[in-house]
């Protein structure tokens, strides 16, 4: 396919490693095929984990991932290494959900970009962090994230 907007992807149909930490990761992105288009992408991380700064002891998250994209789409590949690469990070449930958020808001520049981090309990007491760029762009279908309250949640 040489040409195309794949041309670029580094990731992709091979063997890779899984970044040392988020820092570390590389994102990778293509160009948008349907920019005339507005339309959502969700991506679910159901087994989403990272590590508490304080215990070093796993916290686990169902992430729900929304954007409207503009130029950009991030390759799904590398998306998944880096958010792999929280898996032996120490960070709060709040500072891994915004930076998660934040870093894909600066690399992708979407029309709007939303996260849900619906995290389990720790301590007793689940803990779900989100976070938007701002109002939904007008016509364009943002289902619920379909993610229920805590109840056995998973």
């Amino acid at each position: 396919m040489s040409g195309s907007i794949y041309d670029n992807l580094k990731q992709l149909g091979g063997m890779t490693t899984l970044p040392d930490s988020p820092e570390a990761a590389e994102l990778e992105r293509v160009a948008n095929p349907q920019p005339d288009v507005s339309y959502t992408v969700r991506f679910t991380a159901p087994e989403f984990t990272s590590l508490c700064p304080m215990t070093g002891q796993p916290d686990f998250a169902h992430l729900v991932i929304d954007y409207v994209p503009g130029a950009w789409l991030v390759e799904s590949k590398s998306l998944k290494l880096y958010l792999g690469a929280f898996r032996n990070h120490g960070a709060f449930h709040e500072d891994c959900t915004i930076s998660i958020a934040r870093r894909l808001v600066t690399f992708l520049e979407p029309s709007w970009l939303r996260i849900g981090g619906y995290w389990y309990p720790r301590g007793g007491i689940p803990i779900d962090v989100f976070w938007q760029t701002g109002a939904p762009p007008e016509a364009v279908w943002i289902p619920d994230q379909g993610v229920p309250p805590y109840r056995g949640r998973g």
